[in-house]
């Protein structure tokens, strides 16, 4: 996969996100950490409906909701930035639920901006890790 020299590379699961840059050339990406935002994020379970027997039920398990909280907040923590002008082109990394959960987000200006996505789970890893699957991929 090609990753331009400086752009920002968004890395993020249902808990964690992580902003990186490419310091190295568009073939070889050497990804240096820029940011680990910290998001401001929805009351889990706030989302509640009644079922057909007009019993309240959630939309699913509180770590479901907080996961997609969490997409939901990386998605508009980006979308801020690409209003802002503060990305240029960008790559977006991140489990295939997450990333599922954060396409329908994109603001139309930030999807102008996305150069590729990869729907892998790679939180946890270093970015000398990230770059070699990026490039491999």
């Amino acid at each position: 996969m090609k990753i331009p020299h400086n752009a920002l590379v968004a890395v993020a699961d249902g808990e964690r996100f992580r902003l990186m840059r490419n310091t190295g050339p568009i073939f070889e990406p050497k990804l240096e950490l820029v940011a680990e935002p910290s998001l401001r994020m929805p009351v889990p379970g706030a989302e509640s409906r009644s079922d057909d027997r007009g019993t309240l039920t959630t939309a699913g398990s509180q770590t479901d909701l907080a996961e997609v909280a969490h997409g939901a907040a990386v998605v508009e923590w980006l979308n801020a930035k690409a209003l802002h002008g503060e990305i240029d082109q960008l790559v977006v990394v991140a489990d295939p639920r997450t990333l599922g959960e954060m396409r329908p987000h994109y603001h139309k200006l930030l999807r102008e901006k996305i150069v590729a996505e990869l729907a892998k789970e790679l939180t946890g890893e270093s970015p000398q890790s990230i770059a070699e699957t990026l490039a491999a991929a």
